[in-house]
């Protein structure tokens, strides 16, 4: 395709980087730090070494990696020769990878070589007919040689013919990275995202976070999933410095922030859990008081685990996104550690106002979209995704391009976006319709509760009834006693207790639990961390029928 210098592409980063951060760390990735001139030396030479060895505009070259500054380069590269990035979870199954790839039929495989990973070292005995080169990220000096089609990033780099020549190409639909969805209803699905949706994300999330390139920014996310590489196209437009770990874990997380003055990361709700339980267990760490931003995604932080990190991260402002892969990330922000905020909590998650570039709207029954009412969320704007890879009937037509999310909320008269629950979780009980992440939202402010999953289950007077999962803080017991022993250990808990704690907390009657059980193993969840209500549903049915057997 020819290009067009005017329109958007993911590699206009690197003007900047290499003069304003040219002899600045950009990355740190172990022992090895590469300024912003090594940084776009080494995207460049792997885009010529690219062409060279025949990658074309459209090629699509998959990636499954735990995070690197090679990865950061990889995904550039890539996307500089007007090839495709299509970034592939590590935590897959082979089968789930192999249907991934069957999909966007890869011409080149990336994978690491230094990780034991659940699939590459199976991936040798399956033939995928599209697929023409392996190519190991990272290696060591007894890989110089690999024969069998594999290569290495170091084969592969070829100094540039015109040095610091950004004469990137566009694809001639404009995919940048296809990313795939989490597959809560079955197999994943690949979003195809724009140059154009994946630059005004990183817009949005400069203009809302405030990154700067004073920003140190450590990569908590996995760059395959959208939350983490949405978030690190933005560090590496305004030249922020990335300190990259292969995988979250909290103790290498807690080290790096220390050891790099890290001042921003994002975190999902598992990430900021592990984090504080770390701390409060280890009582080892400094203080953290050069974190400055921190955005969490992927889930509401309940109400006592926001007050544990705005006591831990005493300086930093905690902000929290609603979003979604389609959508190229996040759709809305909100503060949550904002102390003028003492109104008392309205049914729902408030997620906050929407991003500078996107719209929303609600869909109702009657096709009424004012304010209060309550209806599916859809959006619009250039953070839409072009489509699902390989799937025409999914393609959001040019002249409405309004998405349907799937969830349901409402919008005040604030402008603030309320998240009510998943129209597929929805539960019908005695003709009403409830939400289970209503229920849930209430509940986690509970001061005994770590954990909790709503669902569903058969009724024959109400067609479903509603039953609440619920893991307890390791202080807290549960008694199966109907009496209040509040007065007599705080630190106890049973059904009835929960039962008051939602009524005083102002949630409606027949929303709350007719059941709730003691959850005491791990609630079953996606690669990305989405609960599998189906899968959940199954058990607690398996535990109530095991349950009824032995009476």
């Amino acid at each position: 395709m020819a290009r067009h210098y005017s329109e958007a592409h993911i590699c206009q980063c690197l003007s900047r980087l290499s003069t304003f951060r040219r002899n600045s760390p950009i990355t740190i990735y172990g022992s090895r730090v590469k300024t912003g001139q090594e940084f776009v030396k080494g995207v460049l030479d792997l885009s010529s070494g690219l062409i060279h060895f025949g990658l074309k505009s459209g090629d699509v070259v998959a990636i499954s990696a735990f995070n690197s500054d090679l990865y950061l380069e990889w995904l550039l590269a890539i996307t500089f020769v007007g090839a495709i990035a299509a970034t592939l979870n590590y935590r897959w199954s082979l089968e789930e990878a192999l249907f991934a790839m069957e999909d966007v039929k890869p011409i080149m495989l990336i994978t690491d070589n230094e990780y034991n990973t659940n699939w590459h070292s199976d991936f040798q005995a399956h033939s995928l007919p599209s697929l023409k080169w392996h190519v190991l990220m990272d290696t060591h000096n007894r890989y110089s040689s690999t024969g069998n089609n594999i290569l290495t990033t170091n084969m592969l780099k070829m100094p540039s013919p015109k040095p610091q020549s950004f004469n990137y190409t566009l694809t001639c639909n404009g995919v940048a990275i296809v990313c795939f969805t989490s597959g809560t209803t079955g197999r994943p699905k690949g979003v195809m995202l724009s140059h154009s949706a994946l630059i005004v994300q990183s817009l949005a999330k400069i203009a809302v976070i405030g990154y700067t390139e004073d920003d140190v920014y450590l990569h908590t996310a996995p760059l395959g999933h959208v939350g983490g590489l949405s978030s690190a196209l933005a560090m590496l437009m305004v030249g922020g410095r990335h300190v990259m770990m292969p995988k979250f874990e909290a103790e290498s997380a807690l080290e790096a922030i220390e050891n790099h003055h890290v001042t921003s990361f994002i975190t999902v709700p598992a990430i900021m859990s592990d984090m504080i339980s770390f701390i409060r267990e280890k009582d080892t760490c400094k203080e953290l008081i050069m974190v400055k931003k921190i955005l969490n995604g992927g889930g509401s932080l309940s109400a006592n685990l926001i007050k544990e990190a705005t006591n831990v991260f005493s300086t930093a402002a905690l902000f929290s996104a609603y979003g979604m892969t389609e959508g190229c990330s996040s759709l809305t922000f909100m503060t949550l550690n904002d102390p003028t905020t003492t109104s008392e909590q309205e049914e729902g998650v408030c997620v906050g106002k929407a991003a500078p570039h996107v719209e929303l709207k609600i869909s109702t029954e009657d096709s009424n979209s004012d304010s209060g009412h309550v209806g599916q969320i859809l959006t619009r704007g250039p953070h839409l995704m072009i489509g699902y890879w390989g799937d025409r009937d999914h393609h959001i037509p040019i002249k409405s391009r309004w998405h349907e999310t799937g969830d349901i909320g409402r919008i005040d008269d604030d402008g603030n976006l309320w998240l009510i629950g998943r129209m597929k979780g929805r539960i019908k009980s005695g003709g009403e319709n409830i939400y289970p992440e209503e229920v849930e939202s209430v509940m986690l402010k509970h001061s005994g509760i770590s954990g909790i999953a709503v669902i569903g289950i058969p009724d024959l007077r109400l067609s479903e009834k509603v039953v609440a999962c619920i893991q307890l803080n390791q202080s807290w017991t549960w008694t199966d006693s109907d009496s209040d022993s509040s007065t007599h250990n705080q630190q106890c808990i049973s059904a009835q207790m929960l039962h008051q704690f939602c009524r005083k907390n102002n949630l409606t009657g027949f929303k709350v639990p007719k059941m709730f059980i003691r959850w005491n193993k791990k609630f079953p969840m996606t690669t990305s961390g989405k609960l599998r209500r189906d899968e959940l549903k199954a058990q607690v049915l398996l535990h109530l029928n095991l349950l009824s057997s032995s009476l």
